[in-house]
């Protein structure tokens, strides 16, 4: 290996200056970790990376309220600020998660109020972000930091991930660099696409030894001067320039360094000479050097079962494993509403388990079906499991199957309604897990979107259950605008000329 690389432990770079002691070594990455060097980054190249990066950065770089509040004096609210976004950011838009996030900062503004919030409202906050595991991991990581820290966020990467539950090394190093000022680099979808692409990194990017790869790479970049900015900056570009699809490679400021932008254009200059060959300079070998003149046992290297499609360009990085299939799951769902004397409208809605999918969160009832099982009746798994009796059912309708996708379930459900009158209600006892609602109790509550979807189909067959009834009625008394139509047709046709 070539001894003017960082990885070799021993020289890094801080713009000529040592700073190897400052990174956090990663699980997998040892100090004389090879790297193949199609796949690694000279000395100069580092600097160039983080000056290009950074001042592209400065200039660009998008007005976000999480930057703003990470730039408090106070380390707990800078860190409590940084943690709350980056959570929400998990698999999340960022225009989406800009309400989220303002909402809950404006409720919750410290980690004290967090820590006295119940589930409960944390649930009802965090309803229709998703992962709900994520926002219930928050809160107890706020109540450790509150009850056993006295008060007092972790301040570095090490201990964040060894303190605080639900905190990961991502979310570790991104909360250490951003309010602590700790050199550590970071590694998420972002980063791991810019990286991939700089270096023709072409394995499957969840595989571990590419994954050590991309996490040595971020520790030996991060720009230790400014390693919270570096950071953002890094998932800033591939966000909103190195996309998935379409990126803009004529505006990135790091199409110098991209070897995957080198790899297209040397193939579009061969095409455009008809592969008439040319003299490489032996220093430009390196930089110029072809994916397939790597080592046949090169783990960083495309499958030879995959190779390079020249129609994607930079876009054949980074390549991703196969997904398993989601598995199919059916669920039979009644929605029961009451018919209560004060005229509105009431829902039975009931807890799911505290562990699981959806821990916490409030649902209609329902039960989940096996392969061939014969569809429950709703009302008695209701009585059974929910002490909720139902002496007579005023109406009963189909509204048909709503579809939701989780990220490993692909989740049918089977909906059916259920009417009745609110003294054909019979509750046999108290029970928290448990609720009659209105629709906007329904709606605020801390449902999933599926419950939500599940609703407005409920809505939907209500509102064409009504239509076939008017029409119906119409029909029956002639008053079928059709019929008029037709009538003065033929009164027009037998009306004498004049």
């Amino acid at each position: 290996m070539a001894k003017n690389r960082s990885h070799s432990g021993k020289k890094t770079v801080k713009k000529g200056k040592e700073n190897s002691s400052k990174h956090a070594k990663v699980k997998g990455e040892t100090d004389d970790m090879k790297i193949p060097p199609v796949h690694d980054f000279k000395v100069e190249e580092i600097s160039a990376v983080r000056e290009n990066l950074l001042s592209w950065y400065d200039a660009n770089k998008r007005d976000l309220p999480w930057r703003k509040m990470a730039t408090r004096s106070d380390l707990n609210q800078r860190a409590y600020a940084v943690w709350v976004s980056e959570v929400m950011l998990q698999q999340t838009q960022v225009a989406t998660v800009i309400d989220y996030y303002n909402k809950w900062m404006k409720k919750w503004p410290t980690l004290q109020d967090l820590a006295k919030a119940t589930l409960e409202e944390v649930n009802e906050m965090w309803s229709g972000l998703g992962y709900y595991s994520r926002g219930r991991r928050l809160h107890e990581g706020a109540q450790k930091v509150v009850d056993d820290l006295d008060g007092e966020m972790p301040k570095t990467a090490a201990t964040l991930l060894k303190e605080l539950p639900g905190v990961g090394r991502y979310t570790a190093g991104a909360i250490a660099s951003i309010s602590y000022s700790e050199a550590t680099g970071l590694v998420d979808g972002n980063v791991i696409r810019v990286l991939a692409r700089l270096r023709q990194i072409g394995a499957d990017s969840t595989n571990q030894h590419t994954m050590d790869t991309f996490w040595s790479h971020a520790n030996m970049l991060v720009d230790p001067d400014r390693p919270g900015d570096y950071n953002q900056s890094v998932m800033e570009l591939g966000a909103t320039v190195c996309t998935p699809k379409s990126p803009d490679c004529s505006s990135c400021p790091l199409r110098q360094q991209c070897k995957a932008l080198c790899q297209v254009e040397r193939e579009r200059q061969m095409s455009a000479s008809k592969l008439v060959e040319k003299v490489v300079k032996k220093e430009e070998t390196e930089t110029l050097l072809d994916i397939e003149c790597c080592a046949d046992n090169c783990k960083l290297c495309f499958d030879k079962e995959e190779p390079w499609d020249s129609s994607l360009g930079v876009m054949n990085y980074p390549r991703k494993g196969k997904k398993k299939p989601p598995r199919q799951e059916i669920a039979r769902v009644c929605v029961l509403c009451k018919k209560c004397s004060d005229d509105k409208h009431r829902f039975l809605i009931v807890q799911r388990p505290k562990k699981g999918l959806l821990a916490g969160l409030w649902e209609f009832p329902s039960q989940t079906m096996e392969e061939d099982m014969k569809a429950p009746d709703m009302l008695d798994i209701i009585d059974s499991k929910y002490n909720t009796s139902i002496e007579a059912v005023q109406e009963k309708h189909s509204v048909g199957e709503v579809v939701h996708i989780f990220s490993h379930i692909h989740q049918t459900y089977s909906v059916e309604a259920v009417t009745v009158l609110e003294e054909k209600v019979e509750e046999e006892t108290e029970s928290e897990e448990r609720r009659w609602v209105t629709k906007e109790e329904f709606l605020e509550a801390a449902v999933s979107t599926a419950m939500k979807k599940i609703f407005k189909a409920y809505e939907k067959s209500l509102d064409d259950s009504k239509k076939k009834v008017t029409k119906r009625k119409r029909e029956s008394s002639g008053d079928d605008p059709g019929d008029k139509k037709k009538q003065m047709s033929i009164n027009s046709f037998f009306k004498p000329k004049n």
